[in-house]
């Protein structure tokens, strides 16, 4: 019976995705449940309709460029951030990471005003890659990852480092960062799946449409050109399955790090 109910459950999930796919390749809307096993009307006309109105490669390049921008940030100050907090000691370390977690209960939709007014106004980056990506670039979720994972590494190795003369930082890349790849994979998988998907912050900071990402620019597709489409289903599941499709290629590229790793395999005794 176990086995039974997570068949149907894994099913309910796929579901969304198998309809999706199906609709994205069919020359005719998916509007009854026979459509969902199509045996023919196989197309890619609805790829190119879509295409031929908001340039998919170009919408892409402009995800692909804010998502990188965002997770190079988010492992960057990630890591540093959370190796001070968990392996340096330091006053107000407590204090601080009271803060943090704190900020994590602030909607991020409180502070658009306030961040758009200072990114456009103060620092001139409306319009830009820089002002997409700049208020993503610290993520305290990220921070609080890393230091769990920090703190769970075995005192004994940091110190036998210090003894032999590294530095901080040479401690945290040589021998703290490669024992936390399971984090660096979560970290990484759920930083670029919220920047990819965001529609919010990117629509507010840019008006011209060469530069806004493919989520964006799928929105303004369905509310004002898509009923142009022979076929404004498909066209519409076209570009969702392309926004999609990265996303799945990751999971399946970092699922093999979502393992424990073996922190104390350095420790003898």
């Amino acid at each position: 019976m176990l086995y039974v109910v997570l068949t149907v459950f894994a099913l309910a999930f796929v579901f969304p995705f198998w309809f999706m796919a199906v609709g994205a390749f069919q020359e005719s809307p998916t509007t009854s449940p026979s459509d969902l096993f199509p045996t023919g009307g196989w197309t890619l006309q609805n790829f190119t309709d879509i295409n031929s109105r908001l340039n998919l490669l170009r919408s892409l390049a402009n995800s692909l460029i804010f998502t990188l921008g965002v997770l190079a940030g988010t492992l960057t100050f990630g890591l540093v951030a959370g190796y001070s907090l968990s392996r340096l000691h330091w006053r107000g370390r407590g204090v601080l990471f009271a803060i943090m977690l704190g900020v994590q209960a602030i909607p991020f939709q409180l502070l658009m005003i306030p961040l758009y007014v200072q990114v456009t106004r103060t620092y001139g980056l409306g319009d830009s890659y820089l002002g997409m990506i700049l208020p993503f670039l610290i993520n305290t979720t990220a921070v609080f990852i890393f230091r769990q994972f920090f703190l769970s590494l075995p005192e004994s190795l940091f110190e036998a480092a210090r003894i032999d003369g590294a530095s901080e930082l040479r401690i945290m890349f040589s021998i703290a960062v490669p024992l936390v790849k399971p984090a660096i994979a979560t970290v990484a998988l759920i930083t670029f799946i919220g920047p990819w998907n965001e529609f919010l912050w990117p629509f507010l900071i840019t008006k011209n449409a060469e530069l806004q990402p493919l989520a964006v620019s799928l929105a303004n597709y369905i509310s004002n050109v898509s009923r142009t489409a022979s076929n404004p289903n498909g066209a519409i599941l076209a570009g969702a399955a392309t926004l999609a499709f990265p996303v799945v290629l990751l999971f399946v590229f970092f699922q093999r790090f979502f393992q424990a790793s073996d922190i104390s395999s350095g420790v003898k005794g």
